[in-house]
């Protein structure tokens, strides 16, 4: 025993929180360096980093766990919450809050029954949006030009489907090499399908008219990668019809649901995407066969009741008797009426012609008529005029006297308003040197300005008229001793 006063602590090393805390991460990253646990999955989710988070759990613990964004994409399977899971790895700690943690690789499912379940319950989930519905399914090209196919270029599968479509009715056909197995699997088929549906429509290589996703048979792990959830809603919504050969006749897959056909092996696929050549040509010789035997048969029965309705009709010279006589009593009718009818229609010609004269008849009627009121005219004229005579005579006797006295007065009248005319008329200022300027439409010009805005003017002077042509405006020199001008000017 020690003594009272020994303090046994001083030889305890003494750490500090870092030291510590690195040594521990030392010693477990050391004797856990590759561990594979099993657990459930309580929580899992992928953050905004790419980095994905998930929780361990069992009866009687619980254990953080991380994936690196680099490793999560590569996962053969995606967890899911309340799934059973073996989850390999290594495990570290993390100093900032005392903790050890999982740094997943790679998560596996624990046994079939938990792949079941989560096949399970995807399945539901996608059946409730529609995306396994009769309805969506599309009907198969009876003779498509090009067949693609979803593949391994390596396997038998390639080999049998090629074989069995050059037996049967040879295609081109177009394949598109896939990983049919592994984390690979599902991202390599679900691009095959969509590159298969970008692809032209004429040219070559063109878009297939028909598609194969095949594979061989294998266990449900092998198989899981046609049951992703990506690959099944492209092969639900491509728009090329495709037949799904994956695995053997007993197994099933997402993908089977989600195509247009499903095929119970890849041999068979390739026998309904085509048909046989020989039973096809055998097909259309046996339609053609009874395609002309038909239409002989269909002559044969035309021609028959042809006959039969021609025994039902009455001759032709029984039909046309009473047809015939009618057209004979009419032709005998017809020459009389028609002379009749001319008869009747020349006697109305003649009785218009009666009534109507040519104008020469009309003309000499007027004359006629003229000539006699002519006639009629001048006696009566004559008539009138001698009455006329016998009464005016006595009065010219008496007016003449007075008609004289008139006749002088009026002259005398006269004489003297042509003397004030005389005298007061413009010729006599003609005649004293005047000029009388008019312009073209007769109208005076009293102006230099109204003179010169005429073409023409006409001067008229007391022994005629001179026209003169337009004016042009003078500049007036001032003189110093103005001659006055002996006579008018003519402006």
């Amino acid at each position: 025993m020690a003594p009272p006063d020994l303090d046994l602590s001083s030889n305890v090393p003494e750490y500090s929180v870092g030291e510590l805390s690195g040594a521990l991460k030392r010693t477990i990253e050391d004797a856990y360096g590759f561990v594979r646990v099993r657990g459930e999955v309580s929580k899992w989710f992928v953050a905004r980093s790419g980095h994905a988070y998930l929780t361990l759990k069992d009866e009687t613990a619980v254990l953080e766990a991380v994936c690196w964004k680099a490793r999560v994409g590569r996962l053969s399977f995606q967890p899911e919450e309340g799934l059973e899971v073996v989850c390999t790895g290594r495990l570290t700690t993390f100093p900032g809050r005392s903790q050890y943690q999982l740094v997943v690789d790679d998560v596996t499912p624990h046994g079939v029954g938990a792949l079941l379940a989560q096949l399970e319950e995807r399945k539901q989930r996608l059946a409730a949006e529609g995306l396994f519905a009769q309805e969506r399914k599309r009907p198969l090209p009876f003779l498509p030009e090009v067949v693609g196919v979803v593949t391994s270029p390596t396997g038998a599968v390639i080999r049998d489907i090629l074989h069995r479509l050059a037996d049967r009715f040879p295609r081109p056909v177009l394949v598109w090499p896939v990983t049919v197995q592994g984390e690979r699997c599902a991202p390599e088929v679900t691009a095959a399908i969509q590159g298969f549906a970008r692809l032209p429509e004429t040219g070559w290589p063109r878009r297939p008219d028909v598609l194969i996703v095949a594979r061989g048979g294998g266990s449900i792990e092998d198989l899981w990668g046609f049951n992703d959830e990506a690959l099944v809603r492209a092969a639900a919504t491509s728009p090329i019809p495709l037949v799904s050969a994956v695995g053997h006749e007993t197994d099933t897959t997402l993908i089977d649901l989600a195509a247009d056909v499903r095929a119970p092996t890849p041999t068979a696929a390739a026998e309904l995407v085509v048909p046989v050549a020989s039973l096809l040509r055998e097909r259309i010789a046996k339609d053609a066969r009874r395609l002309e035997a038909g239409t002989r048969q269909r002559l044969v029965s035309a021609t028959d009741r042809l006959k039969a309705l021609a025994r039902a009709l009455p001759q032709a010279d029984a039909l046309l008797a009473n047809l015939t006589q009618r057209v004979d009593q009419a032709g005998e009718r017809l020459p009389r009426a028609a002379t009749r009818r001319l008869e009747a229609e020349g006697r109305r010609l003649l009785t218009a012609a009666y009534r109507l004269r040519t104008p020469t008849d009309v003309l000499k009627a007027a004359e006629q008529r003229l000539a006699v009121a002519a006639r009629s005219l001048d006696a009566g004229l004559a008539r009138r005029i001698e009455r006329r005579q016998l009464t005016l005579t006595p009065l010219a006797r008496r007016l003449e006297p007075s008609h004289a006295r008139a006749l002088a007065d009026r002259r005398r009248q006269l004489q003297a308003l042509a003397a004030r005319l005389d005298s007061l008329g413009y010729q006599r200022t003609l005649a004293r040197g005047y000029a009388l300027v008019r312009d073209g439409d007769g109208r005076l010009v009293a102006r230099k300005a109204e003179a010169l805005g005429h073409a023409r003017l006409s001067v008229e002077f007391v022994d005629g008229r001179l026209d003169v042509g337009p004016l042009q405006p003078t500049r007036r020199v001032r003189q110093t001793k103005p001659t006055p001008p002996k006579q008018g000017t003519l402006l």
